[in-house]
C-alpha cells in the first residue's frame, strides 16, 4: 500500500475550506487604506510605543504603533528564512515556503497533526516511550488512543534507539494507526535516533504519517536535521522550534516541514492568524544571519558545559552512568542509593529526595524521570551557564553528603 493522502486523512479535513481576508488577494503596500478587516485605525490603546529596533542596528524590527493591525497569515518571509536554514546543498529537492507549517509551538503542530488524520474514537497514534509526553495528551483531548511501542531498553545502558521491525509489525496488523511520533534527539534521553532506523519506516508502505521531533536538533551537530527528506518521502512530516537552541521559548514559536499537500491541510485548520506581529518580528531576527550567529556561539557554550557536567558527574560517589545519548542541552543521570564504590544501584526513592532536596534547600530545580519507562533512579538535568554548573555540581556534593 503506498501512501495516499485523500484516504489517510480525514474526509472533513480535506472537505475543508480554509478561513479567507481580503489581504489573501491583496497585501498593504504601505499606501492602501485599510477597511476589510474591522481594525482599529486609530492604534494600539499603549500609554507609551518605542519602536523595537534589532540590538545594533538602526533599522527598525517592528513598529509597536502597527498593532492595531492583524499580522501577516502567511508568514512567507519567515518561512523562507527557516527553508534556509534547513535547506540541504546536496537535495534535488529544495525547500520552499509551501513546505512549512508555523504554530504556537510544536504543540499546535502536534494537535494539527491529530485533528487533521486521526477520527477521535477510531483511529490510533503510535508512541515510542520514554518520549515527550505531548504527544499523549494531545491524543487524549482528541479522543485517540495511543498505542506504545517502547525504545530500546535493553542492557545495562539502554540504547534507546526505536525498533523498526516491532514498529512496522504493529503497523502491518493496525491500520488504525494514522501518526508514527519519533522524538530525535529524544526527550528524556537525549539521544539522535539513526537516520537509517527512520528511513525503514519511511520506506515501509503504509497509510500513515511518520512524524519526527527534532525539538533539539541544533544540539546534536551540524547537517543532522532530516527536514530536507520531506520533498522525498510523501508521509514525512519533521517537527522543529525556536524554544530550545535559539532561546526563544518566551514567543512560543514552532514549526514543521513537509510535502506541500499535507502543509496545505494543516494550513487550512489553523486559526487564521495564528502568530502575532511580535513573534514573527522577533522569530525572524532570530534566525537571519545576526541571530544565527548570536545561536551558535550560545550553543558552543551549551556544549563546553554539556562536556564539563559529564567529567565533573561522574567523579560523584551517588552518581551512577549516564544514559542515553549526548546529541541534547540536558543530560539524563542515575542517581544511586549508595556509593558506586559500595555497588549502590539506581534508585527512584534517592532520585526524588535528591530532586526534592535541590529544590527545596538548595535552590536549583531539575526533573525526575524515574517513572519513566527504562530511566529508572533518573534525574534530567539541563545545561545552563557556567555559573550553573558550579552550582549544580557544588549543590548535588552538599546534598549527597546530607541524605
Amino acid at each position: 500500500m503506498v501512501f495516499d493522502l485523500k484516504a489517510c486523512a480525514r474526509s472533513n479535513i480535506l472537505a475543508l475550506q480554509p478561513y479567507r481576508c481580503a489581504r489573501d488577494d491583496y497585501k498593504d503596500d504601505g499606501n492602501t487604506t485599510l477597511l476589510d478587516a474591522n481594525e482599529n485605525a486609530h492604534g494600539p490603546s499603549l500609554s507609551k510605543v518605542d519602536d523595537l529596533a534589532s540590538k545594533g542596528s538602526e533599522s527598525q524590527l517592528f513598529r509597536f504603533d502597527s498593532l492595531n493591525r492583524y499580522p501577516d497569515p502567511h508568514q512567507i518571509e519567515l518561512k523562507q528564512l527557516l527553508c534556509h536554514l534547513r535547506q540541504s546543498p546536496s537535495s534535488p529537492n529544495p525547500l520552499t515556503p509551501a513546505n512549512l507549517f508555523v504554530g504556537v509551538g510544536s504543540d499546535e503542530a502536534i494537535d494539527a497533526l491529530i485533528r487533521c488524520f486521526c477520527v477521535p474514537g477510531v483511529d490510533r497514534i503510535l508512541i515510542c516511550p520514554p518520549t515527550y509526553g505531548m504527544y499523549t495528551v494531545a491524543s487524549q483531548i482528541n479522543d485517540v488512543e495511543v498505542v506504545k511501542i517502547p525504545l530500546d531498553i535493553e542492557g545495562d545502558i539502554p540504547t534507546f534507539d526505536i525498533r523498526p521491525g516491532v514498529i512496522l509489525e504493529k503497523l502491518r496488523n493496525d491500520s488504525k494507526i494514522k501518526l508514527v511520533y519519533i522524538c530525535s534527539p529524544g526527550n528524556p534521553t537525549g539521544k539522535l535516533i539513526p537516520p537509517s532506523q527512520i528511513r525503514q519506516l519511511l520506506e515501509f508502505q503504509w497509510n500513515g504519517v511518520v512524524v519526527l521531533d527534532e525539538a533539539y536538533i541544533d544540539f546534536a551537530g551540524e547537517g543532522k536535521s532530516l527536514a530536507h527528506w520531506v520533498n522525498d518521502h510523501p508521509n514525512l512530516v519533521v517537527m522543529q522550534t525556536l524554544s530550545k537552541a535559539f532561546g526563544m521559548a518566551g514567543i512560543r514559536l514552532g514549526f514543521a516541514f513537509a510535502p506541500t499537500n499535507i502543509i496545505r491541510l494543516l494550513n487550512n485548520l489553523k486559526a487564521p492568524y495564528n502568530i502575532s506581529s511580535i513573534t514573527s518580528a522577533l522569530a525572524i531576527q532570530a534566525v537571519s544571519k545576526p541571530g544565527l550567529e548570536v545561536m551558535a556561539v550560545h550553543r558552543n557554550l551549551i556544549l563546553e558545559q554539556r562536556t564539563r557536567i559529564v567529567q565533573e558527574l561522574v567523579r560523584l560517589q551517588r552518581i551512577g552512568k549516564l544514559r542515553g545519548g549526548f546529541d541534547a542541552n540536558f543530560l539524563l543521570v542515575e542517581i544511586l542509593n549508595g556509593p558506586k564504590d559500595s555497588g549502590g544501584v539506581p534508585d527512584n526513592i534517592s532520585a526524588r529526595r535528591v530532586y526534592k532536596e535541590l529544590a527545596e534547600t538548595k535552590g536549583i530545580v531539575v526533573r525526575y524521570r524515574g517513572d519513566e519507562l527504562g530511566c529508572e533512579g533518573c534525574l534530567r538535568i539541563t545545561v545552563g551557564t557556567e555559573d550553573e554548573t558550579t552550582k549544580l555540581i557544588k549543590k548535588l556534593d552538599e546534598v549527597f553528603k546530607e541524605i
